[in-house]
């Protein structure tokens, strides 16, 4: 066991490091042979808030044969403890060092967190690249949805798991527990394996090819038993929820229980990446969140519960299920959040059913100003639907609002990025029944064409043209009496580089992590002229990843199949250009994605309700 005590008083906030909080479980560390730590590439109070790193911790443990523990990204002021002090980077639960674990599994959510997975393997003391890794060292996996374009971290990883966790975790546990158990085999003979398990890719068994101009041209298998298409796991049923999570000993970003509510969204926004890596729909029933709801209160006490979705209005019970819960908690100070609701789903109904709730705030999601720009990337609200669901809120006693705006969008004129001022001045004017105003929040991001979406092949804006739009909105907004928040450009730009780079951009993530990047994605300790630096030494033009590309050309995701079809994505460009709206098949016609192909898809059926 490690002694801890020579370090945390010299370090910020002791207890991301401590471990030992309230459901976090300790196994027998000589007892079980298949060991896991699962890794988050950022600060534990991220972490922690972070549902995938808890609902597999919970899955994995539940295995009598498994151990599970956790690790973050320690701060900078821990990360120097841990050099001048030798002492390799450790497991929360037992303070083993992550080099004694058969697996080390990163979650990949955030492409500027890539240079933290590097720091943390550095602080284990293993090596970064795969390659240099010997037998004798763990198995590095990543999953999330970064992993949907695993090419720039390929480099690092073993292995990636493409989609959905719950059920290939445990293939791939069960793969490194034989291998293990064998002991005479190679890791190459560990990685060959696991490359047969549906959704698993590993990089080591494929060769990029460039063209002549250094550009990406082809990825080819070069062992039998990598496949040529990567398909995406899908659960046909979601797992049991989350009831007893880890309840933290220091504040978090998100302090409140939570129950994923439903998974998958169709309503096919087309700048939204989440909408094609998480179909189809499948909802659980009202009386199991209900019942899950009563499990974290006795488990946790939680003062409010978060009803997780991407959409929570589109959840077919939300109304029986806000009441049910509203009704059963009456008097016991419980709070229920709804974190993503559509304006044109607010209705009167869903606001009588938090009529007594703590009115802590709304969020809606406009994503633009003008009804040409919300045609073409298909969002299917009217500006009347937000003036009427703020109109509504205000009279069930909200006061204050949050909106969420994206500039930056294909074919937006200056008009469009006015139109958001134009909005919001109308919304700031609503009177509710008792007169008041809404205090409006305006946040602001830009369009990072994503992979596997239907604008992947749009140019991003220039840091010259975000800058301008950006001044527009500072000073209209103002004007409107509103508070406005907006993304920094630079920071835009790293992160369109990285959605859709290859293979490439291994060695500039390398050296800006030896330059000393890390944490890239929090404000102060983001350095945009060092990665300028890394990408001027390694001969790469980050510009070149974030221009147009052509419809024909060979994309470095290309392999993974994420069960939506290249052609339907194509289609949806081609409407977006032409401003036509593509109705959501949850409630119409098949919009033909090509998820009805997969043995796990809609089968003509848009969302599945466990009864």
């Amino acid at each position: 066991m490690l002694d801890l005590n020579r370090v945390l008083h010299n370090v910020t906030r002791p207890g991301r490091y401590t471990g030992g909080e309230w459901n976090s479980i300790i196994k027998d560390w000589d007892a079980i042979d298949t060991k896991i730590v699962l890794a988050y590439p950022d600060a534990y109070e991220i972490g922690m808030s972070n549902m995938g790193i808890a609902t597999l911790y919970d899955l994995l443990n539940k295995r009598p044969d498994v151990l599970a523990e956790r690790v973050f990204a320690p701060w900078v002021d821990m990360a120097s403890q841990i050099r001048q002090s030798s002492i390799p980077l450790f497991s929360l639960e037992t303070k083993h060092p992550l080099r004694d674990f058969d697996v080390i599994g990163f979650s990949l959510g955030y492409e500027l967190s890539y240079t933290n997975v590097l720091n943390m393997l550095d602080l284990a003391g293993l090596p970064v690249r795969s390659e240099d890794r010997n037998e004798s060292l763990p198995l590095v996996i990543a999953g999330g949805s970064c992993a949907l374009n695993p090419e720039p971290m390929s480099d690092f990883i073993d292995a990636f798991v493409i989609g959905e966790g719950e059920e290939v975790i445990l293939e791939l546990i069960d793969a490194a527990a034989l291998w293990k158990k064998g002991g005479s085999g190679s890791k190459d003979e560990l990685l060959r394996s696991i490359a047969q398990i549906r959704g698993i890719y590993v990089p080591a068994l494929y060769r990029v090819e460039y063209k002549p101009d250094g550009s990406f041209e082809s990825i080819i298998p070069i062992a039998p038993e990598a496949k040529e298409v990567i398909e995406r796991r899908i659960v046909s049923e979601l797992p049991a929820p989350l009831t007893r999570p880890i309840i933290p000993f220091i504040e978090v970003t998100h302090d409140r229980g939570a129950v994923e509510i439903q998974r998958g969204c169709t309503r096919g926004c087309r700048f939204c990446q989440a909408s094609i890596i998480y179909r189809p729909v499948r909802e659980r029933s009202v009386s199991e969140i209900v019942s899950a709801v009563d499990e974290i209160e006795t488990n946790c006490g939680y003062e409010e519960i978060s009803l997780l979705s991407l959409s929570t209005s589109d959840y077919s019970g939300i109304t029986e299920l806000v009441t049910s819960i509203s009704e059963k908690y009456r008097g016991h100070h419980l709070n229920i959040s709804l974190p993503s609701l559509r304006p044109d789903a607010f209705s009167i109904e869903l606001a009588r059913s938090i009529q007594g709730q703590r009115k802590t705030g709304l969020t809606f999601a406009p994503e633009a100003g003008t009804a040409r720009m919300r045609r073409v990337i298909n969002k299917g609200v009217t500006e009347e639907d937000i003036i009427q669901c703020i109109a509504l809120a205000l009279d069930h006693g909200w006061r204050n609002f949050k909106l969420y705006f994206m500039i930056g969008l294909p074919t937006e004129a200056e008009q469009d990025v006015t139109g958001i001022v134009d909005l919001v001045r109308r919304v700031r004017q609503i009177k509710g029944v008792n007169g008041r105003k809404p205090n409006i929040r305006v946040n602001v991001s830009t369009l990072i064409p994503k992979a596997h979406t239907p604008f992947q092949w749009v140019a991003q804006s220039s840091e010259e043209d975000l800058s301008a739009k950006q001044d527009i909105l500072k000073h209209g907004i103002r004007k409107a009496e509103s508070k406005l928040s907006w993304h920094d450009p630079q920071v835009s730009l790293l992160e369109g580089v990285m959605s859709r780079g290859d293979r490439r951009l291994g060695k500039v993530i390398h050296m800006a992590w030896q330059k000393g990047c890390i944490f890239d994605a929090w404000n102060e300790l983001f350095d945009f002229d060092k990665w300028m630096q890394s990408f001027d030494e390694c001969g790469i033009d980050p510009m070149s990843y974030v221009g147009e590309r052509a419809l024909d050309e060979a994309l470095p995701w290309a392999h993974i199949d994420t069960g939506v079809s290249i052609e339907f994505l194509k289609r949806e460009y081609a409407r977006a250009i032409e401003e036509e709206e593509t109705v959501d098949c949850r409630g119409g016609s098949c919009s033909g994605c090509g998820l009805q192909r997969w043995e796990e898809g809609c089968k003509g059926k848009h969302a599945k309700t466990k009864n």
